[in-house]
Formats: structure tokens, sequence, C-alpha cells
């Protein structure tokens, strides 16, 4: 259901036209009605008048004379003719020669000309900018200053939104089968209602960005066949007090007046975040809307057959009295999907393109681990645009893969020459996170390693691919995974004596994870199972903050400089232990830029059996 939107004309083009109009009004307009108070007369009745006294003012003009009667109330003008004795004439009927006549109009005209029009001009002005004001407001077109600022901008439809069901929908199993509950009641209530069960009153999908929140509501505004409203919570947030509660109680109104009908709010946090009490202005425009939301969802009124389905990735900032049983009763998580979902959701956006025979969605879908839905998408696009760039007619698992690269760390830099020497260390330090990996027990495979500059700004980087689902991790495969972080600046170390600052990031991850595995994790003897760090915002990045004393914080530096530095030491061990491999690999890797996985592990084992990979 395509939604007609108004045009929306530029507030100079409603100048342009009142300046026009004044225009108008004082080249044509103005003359031509003063034009009308002059009578004109021919010369006899001009001498007529002159014998009989009747003449008051008088302008001679090289072509014309204009005059006045005795009371100067008629303004007359007649053809200037050759009478040398004119002047003597006027004088003696006492007339007043002047050098102009002031052609006086009426008092009515003027006043409608220079007051009444130009008050009605700049109230049209400023009816315009009203206007525009309370559309950018969101009162939408139309609206008065308090005459419709509060009608909802909800969109109605009625019909899928571009033919999106839940088969379009993939990887969220779970998901799909709470809101297909939601459907089926509204296709079918009596089922319902003859066990006495009632549908919730409000479903919250929550989840991290780009998991399919909003795809997930498209697709039952697709399956359910009845009136759907979708708005945005930040739609409800106005410039003036009132305006959002104002908007609230009408989208309720329409859709009280369509039920049973479901009411999509994507991003509530915009209007449901926490009430502070001690927040300067305790009534301010966003709480009397969420008050206005709680009363609607919940209030005494009720609102029996509307279905409210809303969507954010801060639901830690939702208000109580909002998430309660009765607002919304379900809380429907919406989680990064696993490999099996990964796969799914590849082969959903797949069939908009064009695929070669022979690709394997099972590969790519472990290569991306950790990718959103809408990430996967982006692969998939990318892939058919660099087929695109290579002029061929399908995509191939090459491109596939090449996407995963260009979504993780970026297209790569052509234009990027970096010298001998400092290829050299990148090959060293690429090939001692491999290294290092490949001889702990229990770490993930390597798919690839490259030299070739990224346009994030990495240098070279090492990708590793578990070959299955990991739930859980163990404290010796999170100290696998530091040492392997390590192994960039260890092989640095072991080869050429000297540090760089192509360690940055690994640094920084490394000593994450280390302080993680103290705080959050409980896996230290001293600190045993206390929580000594909070994490906030799960789904948009998980900031964390310390809760313990000064001393404490002290102690747990000093013990993540332990692990990190315990781990660092493993990795030189290693890569001293296997200096030769090191060497060839480094001077492989150095000469083609790129290597597999399989490349990567025949040159390891080569001649090289025996060697076992080291317990932790």
């Amino acid at each position: 259901m395509k939604e007609v939107k108004p045009s929306k004309k530029p507030l100079a083009i409603y100048y342009a036209i009142v300046l026009l109009v004044l225009l108008v009004i004082n080249l044509v307009v103005m003359p031509w009605l003063a034009e009308r108070q002059v009578q004109e007369v021919d010369y006899g009745t001009f001498m007529s008048m002159t014998e009989q006294e009747n003449i008051g003012k008088v302008d001679i003009q090289s072509n014309q004379i204009i005059f006045t009667d005795k009371d100067n109330k008629q303004i007359y003008k007649t053809g200037l003719m050759n009478d040398p004795s004119l002047t003597e004439r006027l004088y003696d009927a006492g007339a007043q020669f002047s050098s102009e006549i002031v052609e006086q109009g009426s008092p009515v005209l003027s006043f409608l000309l220079w007051f009444v029009l130009p008050i009605l001009l700049f109230s049209f002005i400023g009816n315009q900018m009203n206007k525009k004001l309370m559309e950018k407001a969101g009162g939408g077109p139309g609206s008065m200053m308090f005459g419709g600022a509060g009608k909802s901008n909800a969109k109605v439809y009625v019909q899928s939104t571009h033919g999106i069901r839940f088969a379009d929908v993939a990887g969220e199993d779970e998901a799909k089968e709470n809101l297909q509950e939601i459907v089926n009641y509204l296709h079918d209530p009596k089922q319902y209602e003859e066990i006495g069960a009632s549908m919730p009153k409000g479903i919250l999908l929550v989840g991290p960005p780009g998991t399919g929140k909003t795809m997930l509501a498209k697709a039952v505004a697709g399956e359910s066949n009845v009136p759907f409203f979708s708005i945005s919570g930040s739609e409800f947030v106005e410039m003036f007090v009132g305006m959002g509660a104002s908007k609230v109680r009408d989208l309720f109104k329409q859709a009280k007046e369509k039920a049973p009908c479901i009411v999509f709010i994507d991003e509530i946090d915009a209007i449901g975040q926490k009430r502070n009490s001690g927040q300067f202005g305790g009534n301010d425009e966003r709480e009397q809307t969420l008050n206005q939301l709680l009363t609607e969802m919940d209030g005494f009124e009720g609102n029996t057959g509307v279905i409210i389905l809303a969507a954010t990735n801060r639901p830690d900032s939702l208000d109580p009295a909002l998430t309660r049983p009765g607002r919304f009763d379900r809380r429907v998580p919406v989680e990064l999907p696993d490999l099996k979902g990964r796969e799914e959701i590849l082969k959903v956006h797949a069939k908009k393109v064009k695929i070669a025979p022979g690709v394997d969605f099972n590969t790519v879908a472990r290569m991306a681990s950790g990718a959103s839905g809408a990430e996967l998408a982006n692969i998939v696009n990318e892939a058919a645009l660099r087929a695109v760039r290579a002029g061929r007619k399908s995509v191939t698992q090459a491109d596939l893969e090449e996407s995963i690269e260009v979504v993780i760390a970026g297209y790569q830099k052509k234009n990027s020459i970096l010298t001998d020497h400092e290829k050299c260390i990148v090959a060293y330090h690429e090939i001692g996170h491999a290294l290092v990996a490949a001889k702990q027990s229990n770490s993930a495979p390597v798919q690839k390693i490259t030299i070739i500059p990224r346009t994030s700004g990495a240098l070279g980087y090492t990708m590793q691919v578990d070959e299955g689902n990991h739930y859980l991790m163990n404290k010796a495969e999170l100290e696998n995974k530091i040492a392997t972080l390590t192994g960039g600046r260890a092989a640095e170390e072991v080869a050429f004596n000297s540090i760089t600052t192509g360690a940055s990031n690994d640094i920084e991850q490394a000593t994450k994870l280390a302080r993680a595995m103290l705080t959050r994790y409980g896996m230290s003897d001293e600190f045993d199972m206390v929580a000594l760090e909070t994490v906030n915002n799960q789904y948009l990045g998980g900031d964390t903050s310390l809760a313990c004393s000064a001393q404490t914080q002290r102690e747990i530096d000093q013990k993540v400089v332990e692990l990190v530095k315990t781990q660092h030491e493993k990795a030189i061990r290693i890569l001293t232990e296997n200096r030769a491999k090191l060497d060839e690999l480094a001077q492989y890797l150095y000469q083609k830029e790129t290597i597999t996985g399989e490349e990567f592990m025949d040159i390891l084992n080569r001649d090289d059996a025996e060697n076992k990979p080291e317990n932790p």
C-alpha cells in the first residue's frame, strides 16, 4: 500500500507570489483607480466654469490643464489651447495656480488598499509558515498551531508491505513461532476463546541492530490481513509540550476504530525510557508521552482488539511500568543467527541474485561468524557487485568469500604501497598469529592469511573459522585466544628483535578479553565468583563499568598484566621452537601475499608430522 505524500512547496514561492501581487497593485491597479477620480471635460466647459468663477486650483501643464472646482471636491482636466488671455481670465476668476494638484482617492478605498490588503497578505504568509512549522514538528500537512499538531503520523497497511512473508524471514525460528501465534489468533480467535486463553496485549522484540526485528514486523503485516499501524517512537516526540501525548491518543483512537488490528512502534526506547524523579522538570514532553502510552495500553478503558508490537535494541533503558505483564506480556529475543540460521539467511538473499553452481553456503556461513541478518544481506549484495565488476554473469564462491572480507576489513587499498621491509614485517606478524593458533589445541582452524592492506587500516589479517557453533568457552580456550592475539607481536620480536605499532588492535583485544576473564567470568582464584564489572547496553556494544573499590581495581590491573604477559611469553616460546617454519611460511606469504588455510597447513605439516600441538 503506497502512501501518497503531499507536495512540499518551498516557502520562497509564497513570498514571490505576495511580491508579485504588490507589484501589480502599485503599477497597474493604483494608477487605474486614481485615474478614475479625474473627470475629463472639454475646453468650453473649462471656460464656462472660469467665467462663473467656479475654479479653485489650476495646474497648466505642457499638453493639458488640470483644475478643481471652487470647493476642491472634484478634479477636472482638459486640453491646452492657444489662448493668450487665459492667464488674465483665471486671475480675474480668483483661481489659484499650483504646480501639482494631489489626486486624492476615496478614503474607504485607500483604507482597504493600504491597511486591509497588507494585513490579509501577511496573514496568508504567516499561515503558510505555521503549516510548514507544524509539518517539520510532526503535525502533518494541513495542521494548525493547535488544530492538528496532535494528529498521528502512523502509516496504515492492510496488505503485505512489499510482499514480505514469514517465509522471507530466515534464521529466527523461535521469534517467528511467537509471532505466528498472533497471526493465528487474529485469523481464528474462537479456538483460543473456547479454552479461555487471551492474546498478549503487547509483544516486545529485543535484539542487536540488524537482526530482523522490523523485518519480522513487516512479515506480520503481510500474514495477518488486518489493519497494521506502523510508526517510529521518535515521531511521538514534539517540540510543543503535549503534542506527543495527543498523537498517542489519536493513534489508539484510530486503532480502536479498526480493531482487531496491530500497532507496531519501532525504536520504542525513544519514548519509553525510564522516568527519573531527579530529572529537572519532571513533567517534560517525553514523560507525558510515556504516561499516555501506559494509559492507552492498560488503562481504565482498555484497548480490546488492539495488539501492540514494538522493537528496541535498548531493553534495559525501558521503564518497568511499560515492560510489565499486562502491557508487554511477552518479550521475544531476536538474537544473532547461529551457523544454521546464517546459512538459511544467505540462501534467502541469494534467491535475488544469480548464483553459480557449486557455491557452498555452509562454508560462507562459517566464515561469517557473528554476522547479523543485515550484514549477511550486505555480503550477498557485495558479492553480486563484485561479479559485475569482474564481468561475470553469476556470483561465485570467491565473490562471496571476498565480500565477507570487504564487510569485515574493508576494500583492498590498491594504491597503498608498503616498503619491502614493512611488507616482510607484516608477513611475519600474520604468520605469527596463524602459527601460534595452529600449535595450540582447541583453536579455530586458519582459513586465510593475507598481507594486502585494507581500507579499515589493517595492513593484513589472519582469518580463523570455527567448524561449528560454540556457545561455551573454557579458561584454557580463552588463554589460547589471548596467546594467539599476542602471536603477531611475538613474531616481530623473534624475527627482528624489535616491535612496531602494527599490534595495537591485538593488544586492545587481548587486554579486553583478559579483563573480562577476571571481572565477568570469574576465572581467577583471587576474586573467585565475584562480579566486578557490569555490562550496559548489551545489544549496542556492551559498554562496561567496574563495580569495585579502587584497591580492587589496582589488583585487577595487576592480574590482567600478569595474564597477558604469561600468554605473550607462551607465544614467544612456540614461535622460537618453530623458528624454521616461521621463516618458511613468512617468506611464502611475502611472495604470494595471500594464502589459504590448506596451503598454510601443508607447509606447516611438511616433514613435521612428529610435532604435535602443545597442550596448554
